[in-house]
This record gives structure tokens, C-alpha cells and sequence, in this order.
């Protein structure tokens, strides 16, 4: 039995979800005055504004992960495979090119041009409106194999492409010419970058290698090099000084000095990963920097000597977090620990309430360090596999505790100061070998109490980092692995379970074993839910058990997984238990009923799980994921229908919150597009239905005169006097200009017999009182402004070229109006402008008053039922607001 997907979580949105390896795109906007940064996150791209880095929008998703961008001033390319993708406003897909048969490596928009290369050969100038191939350029790849594309400034319809083979060729792709091949230093170029000075190009090569070529005289200028590794890529100021940034696959970045000729500053450590790409603003001091390390980064260069500081960033994990939990009691922050050892908090308000608690170190003092000789790699602690947060005294002192992986101190974090705390929590004398393995902070906030693979647990002071005693008669509570400490609400109660299949209750206070629960298999987490005592424990074959604190029994078991259970989390209320499993499944168990209400699969398996303390969001760590995915609570938006689950359910899959469904390009046919649902002209034939026309064509009709006299010219305009080519002058002494004879005023009026015509209307009119549909007729007179409906009503007299019989054929579809019930606004409004320019001779004439009074008729009959319908309302609202209910 399958479903259509979660009925109680819907995916929002995703955190911490940043950059990968594609270098970055930037763009500048004419209108807004900004310039803008384009990153790709798997299979879709975030643009982010520089001057704030916050993220403007994020454009829908490819049938696969994105290799390359590129942008120009109006649209944004992304190359997924084999498709190459244009995007408008940052979102929606407008075009697609398709015509490679390798996968597309590199982009270069040049004008109405789109020039693409992929790792088969091929380079294809692109015409950017149309989608044709505008030129197709084959090379081989073992002789030229195309790794660098650049335009050279003021080189019209040229550009120089770089090989991994060293070689470098310049075409012009307008006349498929080679114009000039360069020989290449013995190296592969990596990088390509046009330097502030025409002519010159910055050429970075797989050695190490900056070289300054200037491609019109094919002369090398200067050159420099780099010790760590291949030029990643390459960057020249435009703000005034002659400085050149390059890039390596350590992370650094080196400034040199094209004056001096010399490195004039490093920046090491500025990503942990491989810098994809960096950018000078153009007129700026800002280098905008990406890498694979999940993070944006933004530097000012205002330090003595040229160096750059870190001006502003947006970074998430660089590896996949593991565990993930909600600080605080209002749900806005996610503390997320990943395996690159940091600890970050994740604001779901705004990205610039996110914060970063940096990397647990050995020692924080930099004289010890100095002193041990240590690097900067050896400092730094293992990933932190458990921890624990508190929020009552965390202004006081530390209020976070971490396990890392291999150790056996725990470490303190303060969440206020955003950095690793002054304790490093070890038990004394005790085995060395032993790992901490769980750790829980007291509801006071006073105290920690750290389990260890030894079996052994105890309790620390936060405020002073002192040992104050451990549970257990010859210092070991249990007789394997500790695998989950919690203390209660009131700091009664301090329960653990070990790998031993015991679930021990011990007194806080007095360190004395009360009671045991024997499980019915290992336990692998633990986790409880202090306002209603309830302690959930997963078990390693697969199932969880729900433990009563105050009965200390088992009073639920829930069965369903096939995978080992990563996490769990309880709701706010304590109603409902969420587990993720291996299984890929993301279950939520209903404890009064102790039915399974609802169960969804994702892409990748879960491995950590939050709810809000609020109850809005349910937060989500996958496996090889770097963000953390945010899922909203339907049933706090609206009821929401639970069931009890039957065992056999077959969940069905939900797509990762950020990550849009692909939809298979179609092309629409004539079947399809009849489909397509269209409003009707009217819901139904009691009813009475309005134009959509605005009111200024109707409402005005009646006061045309008073318009006309408002707006007349207080004088006639008059012509100017056209000169002639030769001015004639009198004679005399005196040059003076003979004025031009007035000559008579010619007539402007139209001879009577051009009026006498029936008008275009008038024709319509006959030829729908034959046919008896006036569908024609209306539409002549909805196109019409009011001063010329005027002048088209005018004329349906004999005067104007009409006939009495037009004036009756007006009245019949007046009357065909109203009976309809369809424009009703316009057919007061016609009838009303035609009965002041005709009432006169209409009263002459029987057979179009005998009309006239049966139209009066259908009038009153229409008002009357609507003033009944508005009576009844107006009646209820007035009770509604005076009643007392």
C-alpha cells in the first residue's frame, strides 16, 4: 500500500547551503547599482547580492548537477551535462542549447554570443536569442585539449583559448579564422584572465606559474610562481594598484606586485579547500572568493602593505553535519556539528543571524602553541560526535559540551562569545584508552554529565570545570559503552543505558543506583523528553521502546524500520516521536494511540533530526549533504487528517526541501492546450455578470458636455505662417521684410454628403437583428472610447446616415443584455447615453416605445431581485455586528 508522501511535513527550504567547487559567476546590475555573486549548490545556482551577501534567489533545478556558469547583463548560463541552460531574473529557464556530445566544461558569454567548450573537443558559438550554433570548432583533444577561454579586451569577435598542453590559439569566431597560435611555456594553462592594460593577459599555468604575456607583440612580460601548486585561478585589481591574485588547491591566496615585481601578501587558510574562483569588483577593493568548502567570502584590501582582511562571508559546513539539535525555546536556532569539526548555529529568521563557533583546538593559548611546535593541522580537535546545549546560564558561562571522535575530553562551548570555552572536561585517573561517547547538561544549567566507552559516567561543574563525582560503586555504572546520559527536570533523576542491555535509574544528588530495566536488545541512543517523563530509547534491531520515567516501564514499542535508527526528536507537547533510520524513512509514532501516523522516504538517508521547540519546523542532516533541510508542520497551518498507518505501508518518496522536481521537457500540442482550464464568460444564467472594462469607458458617458467644456481652449490654435524660400524686402535704405498678403480663410468643413453613410455600428446592427446575435455589435462598442461612442450612438438617426430602424435594433440589444445578465454595468450605461441623444424622436415613433416599456420592464424586474439580495446581506451584517453573541 503506497501514499502521496508525507500528510504531516511539507519541505521550506534549506540552511547553510552555499558554494561548491563550480567557480562563481559575477554579475553587475545596471539598474539596481549592485553587483551580484552566482554560486552553484548541486543542481541548481544561488545569486547573492555583494554588498550584503544576501541571498536573492535561488533559480529551479536541472536534470543534473551543475559543472559550469557563467553571466552576462541579462541572463545567466549554467552547463549541466551535456544542456546548456539560460536563465531570467535568476530563476526561470527561457532557453536551452543543445548540440554537445560531451559534457560542457567551460562558458564564455561575448556579446549576442554564447561560447561553450566541452571535454570532447568541441567549442560552439552559440547565437544567444535564437539558440541556433552560430560556428563549431573541433579540435583534438590529445594535441589541444581546450581548459581556458577568455575575450581579450578591444579584440572585436576574438578570443584566446588555452590548452592543457601549454599551447595557446586566438580565433576570431565571426570569420572561423585562427589568427595567431602561441607556443606555450611547457605547461598546462589553467587560467585565463584579461589584465586592466589592453593587450595584456594573465596566463596561469599546472606548474605554478604566473605568466604576463602581452598576446599583440607575443612578448612575456614578467612571470612569477607559486610553491603551492597549479594557478586555480587568477584575478587583477581595477581599483588603481598593480596587484594580481591567484589562487591554489591549498586554499591560499598569493598577491603580487606587478610594479615591483615581487609577492607583496599571502592570505593562507582563506578556504579550506581548493579557491574555485576569485573576483575583483570592477573600480572596487573587494575580492569576492569561492571554493569547494561550502563558503562565499568577500575581502578588503585597506591594510599597510597591501595585505586583505575578511570583509564579510557566508560559510556552512564544509563536510556533512552528524548531529543537529534546536537551541533555545523559541525554534529560530539550529546548533549543527559536522565531520570538518566545526560547530555552527543556523538562524531560520535570516542568514545574518547565523554564527559560526569556529573549530575546537588543543590549546587556546597561542603560547602553548608556539612552545609545542605543533601545526596548525595538529591543533585542531576531531569532529564532534555528541553534544549538549543549555540555555538557562549560558550568559553566565559556558552553556554547550561536546564528545569528539576518539577522544576522551569533552570540550565546552559558549554560544554568547561564539568560541570553543575555557574547560576541557577529563575525568581523573581514569583509562586513557576510554572515549567520551554521550554527554547531557542539567535543566539548571549547572551541571554536565559525560558517559565514556568504558562504562564509566560523571558529572561536571560548568561554572568552575571541576569533577564532582561519578554514578557507579567501583566508578563504573555500566559493564559496556555508555551509550545515552539524561537527567530530569527537577535534577532528581539521572538515567543511562549502555551497550550492556541495562537502562539504570540513579539519584542525582547521592550518585545511588534506584533501579534497572533490562531491554531487549543494545541500546544506540537515548533521548527524553523532560516535561512529560517519557524516554525513548533506539535499539539495534531496529526498534524503539518508550520508557516511562515516574513507572520506570515500558509503555510503548514501535517496530517499522529496516535500517539502524540515526536519531530521534519528540514534539513540543510530547504527542509525537520522529525517528530517521538508514532505511531512508522518516517515521512519526503517535504515543497515546501507539500507531505510526505518518512515514516518508528522502534521497539520501537521515542522520540527525530536530524539532523545533515550537513545533513549526522539523530540521533534517543527511548523508554526503552539507545543508540542513527544513521541513514545515502542516497541522499548525491548517487540520490536518492522521491515521494510523497499516504495517504493510509503502512510503513514497519527498523531494528535499530546495530541491525543485525537473520537469521533462514537453512540447505542448493543440490537445494538451485545450485542456487548459479558461474561466467562462458567466458562473451562471441567474447571476449578473460585470464587464471588464475599466470605468472610466462607461462612467464618464453621461457627462461628456461638461468634459468637453472643461477641456475646450480658451483660443483657436493658430498656424503659423509658412515663409517663403526667398524672403522679399521693400525698397529703401533700411533692409526691412515685406510681409506675406492675408489670404482667405479656406473652409475646413466636410461636404454633408461624406456624413451620410451608415457607420460601421449601423451596418453591425442590421446584420444582427436578421441573425438575432449582437455579439458583433458590442464588440465595436467596447473597443470605442466614450467620445467616440458618443459620436457612433449620433449616428444612428437619419440625420447622422442611420435609420429609424437602427434606433430599434439598439433597443433589442439592450434588451438581449439584461435578459443575458452578461455586461450589465455597460448596458445601464449604453442605454442611458442613448436615451439622452434620442428620448425625442423615440417618443414619435409607437413601435420602438412599445419596446421601450417592455425594456422598463425587464429593468425593474432585474432591480428587484437584486435589491432583495442586497437587503438580506446588508440585514445579516447589521445583526452580525449588533447582536451579542
Amino acid at each position: 500500500m503506497a501514499d502521496g508522501g508525507s500528510s504531516l511535513f511539507s519541505g521550506f527550504r534549506v540552511l547553510g547551503l552555499y558554494s561548491n567547487h563550480v567557480p562563481h559567476a559575477l554579475r553587475y546590475h545596471l539598474k539596481h547599482r549592485e553587483f551580484y555573486v552566482v554560486t552553484a549548490a548541486g543542481r541548481n545556482f544561488h545569486t547573492f547580492n555583494v554588498n550584503r551577501l544576501g541571498i536573492v534567489a535561488v533559480s529551479n533545478c536541472l536534470s543534473d548537477d551543475i559543472t559550469c556558469l557563467a553571466a552576462d547583463r541579462m541572463l545567466v548560463f549554467a552547463a549541466a551535462g551535456r544542456l546548456i541552460s539560460a536563465f531570467a531574473r535568476n530563476k526561470e529557464v527561457v532557453m536551452r542549447y543543445h548540440g554537445h556530445r560531451q559534457d560542457v566544461r567551460l562558458l564564455l558569454p561575448l556579446g549576442d554570443q554564447l561560447i561553450s567548450a566541452d571535454s570532447g573537443g568541441d567549442v560552439i558559438v552559440w547565437d544567444v536569442q535564437g539558440g541556433d550554433v552560430y560556428l563549431r570548432l573541433q579540435f583534438d583533444p590529445t594535441t589541444f585539449n581546450v581548459s581556458a577561454m577568455m575575450h581579450p579586451s578591444a579584440y572585436l569577435n576574438k578570443v584566446l583559448l588555452g590548452s592543457s598542453q601549454g599551447a595557446l590559439q586566438l580565433w576570431n569566431v565571426k570569420t572561423s579564422t585562427l589568427l595567431f597560435s602561441f607556443p606555450g611555456w611547457s605547461a598546462g594553462v589553467t587560467a585565463l584572465q584579461q589584465s586592466p592594460a589592453v593587450d595584456v593577459v594573465g596566463v596561469g599555468t599546472a606548474t605554478g606559474r604566473i605568466i604576463i604575456h602581452n598576446i599583440r607583440l607575443d612578448e612575456t612580460l614578467m612571470s612569477f610562481t607559486q610553491d603551492w601548486g597549479p594557478i586555480t585561478s587568477l584575478a587583477f585589481r581595477t581599483d588603481g594598484p598593480p596587484v594580481v591574485a591567484s589562487g591554489s588547491p591549498q586554499g591560499h591566496i598569493a598577491f603580487w606586485d606587478l610594479e615591483r615585481r615581487q609577492l607583496v601578501a599571502q592570505q593562507r587558510h582563506a578556504h579550506r579547500t581548493a579557491v574555485a574562483a576569485a573576483t575583483f569588483l570592477q573600480g572596487e577593493p573587494l575580492l569576492v572568493t569561492n571554493g569547494a568548502d561550502n563558503a562565499i567570502k568577500v575581502w578588503i584590501f585597506d591594510q599597510e602593505g597591501g595585505g586583505a582582511r575578511l570583509l564579510r562571508s557566508r560559510q556552512g559546513h564544509s563536510s556533512p553535519p552528524t548531529t543537529i539539535r534546536h537551541h533555545g525555546n523559541d525554534g529560530k536556532n539550529i546548533l549543527s556539528a559536522g565531520q570538518d569539526g566545526t560547530l555552527q548555529s543556523f538562524s531560520t529568521v535570516h542568514e545574518r543571524f547565523n554564527k559560526n563557533l569556529g573549530h575546537g583546538s588543543i590549546s587556546k593559548k597561542k603560547e602553548q602553541k608556539k612552545k609545542k611546535g605543533l601545526s596548525y593541522e595538529e591543533l585542531r580537535l576531531p569532529a564532534i560526535t555528541a553534544f549538549s546545549s543549555a540555555v538557562t546560564r549560558q550568559s553566565d558561562w559556558d552553556g554547550i559540551v561536546a564528545c569528539h571522535r576518539g577522544r576522551q575530553t569533552t570540550t565546552t562551548w559558549s554560544y554568547q562569545r561564539c568560541s570553543m570555552g575555557a574547560h576541557h572536561l577529563q575525568p581523573p585517573g581514569g583509562r586513557r584508552d576510554a572515549v567520551a561517547t554521550a554527554v547531557a547538561i542539567t535543566s539548571c544549567g549547572n551541571f554536565a554529565v559525560i558517559g565514556l566507552s568504558c562504562g564509566r559516567v560523571d558529572v561536571y561543574n560548568l561554572q568552575s570545570g571541576q569533577h564532582r563525582g561519578c554514578y557507579g560503586d567501583d566508578e563504573k555504572a555500566h559493564s559496556g559503552v555508555v551509550r545515552g546520559v539524561a537527567t530530569d527536570t527537577l535534577n532528581q533523576l539521572t538515567l543511562t543505558t549502555g551497550s550492556d542491555w541495562l537502562l539504570k535509574f540513579w539519584r542525582f544528588k547521592t550518585k545511588k543506583q534506584e533501579e534497572q530495566l533490562k531491554l531487549g536488545s543494545a541500546p544506540a541512543s537515548m533521548m527524553l523528553h523532560r516535561d512529560s517523563g517519557m524516554l525513548a530509547l533506539a535499539l539495534d534491531d531496529f526498534t524503539v521502546v518508550v520508557v516511562d520515567i515516574e513507572t520506570r516501564r515500558v509503555v510503548r514499542k514501535f517496530a517499522g524500520h529496516h535500517g539502524n535508527i540515526n536519531d530521534m526528536t519528540f514534539s513540543p507537547d510530547g504527542r509525537w516521536l520522529v525517528t530517521v533510520a538508514m532505511d531512508c524513512t522518516i517515521r512519526t509514532w503517535d504515543l497515546p494511540s501507539g500507531c505510526l501516523v505518518d512515514c516518508f522516504l528522502v534521497a539520501t538517508a537521515p542522520v540527525g533530526v530536530s524539532l523545533s521547540p515550537t513545533g513549526d519546523f522539523l530540521a533534517t542532516a543527511h548523508v554526503d549533504s552539507l545543508g540542513v533541510y527544513l521541513w514545515t508542520n502542516k497541522s499548525l497551518c491548517g487540520p490536518v487528517g492522521l491515521r494510523p498507518l497499516p504495517a504493510d505501508y509503502q512510503p513514497a518518496v519527498e523531494t528535499l526541501p530546495g530541491v525543485m522536481p525537473v520537469e521533462p521537457e514537453q512540447e505542448v500540442t493543440s490537445e494538451e492546450a485545450d485542456d487548459v482550464y479558461q474561466s467562462a464568460e458567466q458562473l451562471g444564467a441567474e447571476l449578473v455578470t460585470l464587464s471588464l472594462l475599466p470605468e472610466s469607458r462607461w462612467t464618464s458617458l453621461l457627462h461628456l458636455d461638461a468634459i468637453k467644456r472643461r477641456n475646450k481652449p480658451a483660443a483657436p490654435p493658430a498656424a503659423p505662417p509658412t515663409a517663403p524660400f526667398f524672403l522679399p524686402t521693400l525698397p529703401g535704405l533700411t533692409p526691412r521684410f515685406s510681409l506675406p498678403a492675408a489670404t482667405e480663410a479656406q473652409s475646413k468643413l466636410l461636404p454633408i454628403g461624406s456624413l451620410l453613410q451608415t457607420s460601421a455600428l449601423g451596418l453591425a446592427l442590421e446584420a444582427a437583428q436578421q441573425s438575432g446575435s449582437f455579439d458583433r455589435p458590442l464588440r465595436l462598442l467596447k473597443d470605442c472610447g466614450p467620445a467616440a461612442l458618443s459620436v457612433e450612438l449620433t449616428c444612428l438617426t437619419s440625420e447622422g446616415g442611420g435609420a429609424s430602424s437602427l434606433l430599434l435594433a439598439f433597443i433589442h440589444m439592450i434588451d438581449s443584455m439584461l435578459a443575458s445578465g452578461r455586461d450589465f454595468d455597460l448596458a445601464h450605461a449604453y442605454l442611458a447615453l442613448f436615451l439622452k441623444l434620442h428620448l425625442r424622436s423615440l417618443s414619435q415613433d409607437a413601435i420602438a416605445m412599445a419596446a421601450l416599456l417592455r425594456l422598463s420592464d425587464r429593468l425593474e424586474a432585474g432591480w428587484a431581485e437584486l435589491r432583495a439580495s442586497f437587503d438580506q446581506s446588508l440585514c445579516l451584517l447589521s445583526y452580525m455586528r449588533s447582536a451579542v453573541l
